[in-house]
């Protein structure tokens, strides 16, 4: 089924259905709290009963996405979730979401997403992989459903489009990506605003958890694979919360030479002891980083992806150099 078949079968849905409840994926990044912003109010504007679920445990969000407001979240399911049509919004996989009463037998699931590997689980599935981000997605539905791009929507799509296209600098970014960004900003976005909000105006403690990942740093293969690492006692000497560690890996992207960056940090909660969280991203094409994550049973991008992982540090260094070979040596 082509993609313009399944947006159209989406739109009709969304049309006709009266009660609807959002989601997205654990740890959020700004394309899934965009992308279900947007889309929650696009559907009120067309006067739908809709409603946003995220698990409280997600909360506090990155610092980056403070200044996104999520009026009437649930943080638990609301008693008529039988009678919902359920939108997963940037999911690939409905693992990615690990709460049963939306993993439950018999629910209506529409499926948006742009990730290649996405699973299709829902029971009706957009999903278009050339597509820039999944805010870009939503706006193509928003056009689809006549719904005014109001400031409100404008900066949503906004956040998602700029951080899943790296600021315009990842290889997704299309020339539809710049277009869009354009219409964004006419409509009220304002650049330099946003922009302060995601990558700047930070506190203290990120700079001096960074100042510890950078001095963790390891290159292998020549400089192919380039490495962080950041421990409990990172965290603890620096105040640091988890969602802190965002951006750090793509400092290790930027080093010469470099084929594939990786953020390996100890997760904090006492119930994931022993756990790492994995971070990878890609310079090139050369290696497929989603491959590697799936191997580990997580999943992503060609160029970003991640996993969680018990395997202690020094193994789980040769594992990824392994596979990062194995495509290098294959290409």
């Amino acid at each position: 089924m082509s993609v313009a078949t399944e947006q159209e079968q989406v739109v009709s849905e969304l049309r006709a259905a009266d009660k609807l409840l959002l989601t997205t994926h654990e740890n959020p990044d700004g394309d899934a709290l965009g992308s279900l912003l947007a889309m929650d109010a696009i559907l009120k504007q067309l006067g739908k009963d809709s409603c946003m679920f995220m698990s409280p445990d997600e909360f506090p969000l990155p610092w980056e996405y403070r200044g996104l407001e999520f009026e009437g979240l649930l943080g638990a399911p609301p008693d008529d979730v039988g009678e919902r049509t359920i939108v997963f919004l940037d999911c690939g996989n409905i693992d990615r979401m690990p709460v049963d009463f939306l993993q439950a037998e018999g629910l209506h699931i529409l499926n948006i997403d742009h990730h290649h590997d996405n699973t299709r689980f829902g029971t009706v599935n957009l999903v278009c992989s050339s597509a820039s981000c999944t805010a870009e997605m939503v706006w193509r539905i928003a056009k689809e459903l006549d719904a005014e791009i109001t400031p409100e929507i404008a900066n949503a799509l906004y956040v998602g489009l700029v951080t899943d296209t790296g600021r315009f600098m990842y290889e997704n970014t299309s020339p539809l990506a710049h277009r869009i960004a354009a219409e964004l900003i006419e409509a009220g976005v304002a650049p330099h605003r946003v922009y302060r909000q995601l990558y700047e105006d930070l506190p203290f403690r990120r700079l001096q958890l960074l100042q510890r990942a950078l001095a963790s740093v390891e290159r292998h293969d020549d400089g192919a694979v380039t490495i962080a690492h950041l421990t409990k006692r990172d965290y603890e000497k620096t105040g640091a919360l988890e969602t802190d560690s965002e951006g750090v890996v793509d400092h290790m992207r930027a080093v010469e030479g470099t084929r594939v960056a990786v953020l390996v940090r100890e997760l904090l909660s006492d119930d994931r002891e022993g756990m790492r969280k994995v971070s990878l991203r890609a310079t090139d094409g050369a290696v497929d980083v989603s491959r590697v994550a799936r191997a580990f049973g997580g999943g992503g991008h060609p160029q970003a992806a991640g996993f969680s992982t018990a395997v202690p540090y020094p193994e789980l260094v040769s594992q990824l150099r392994a596979h990062v070979r194995e495509q290098l040596s294959a290409g």
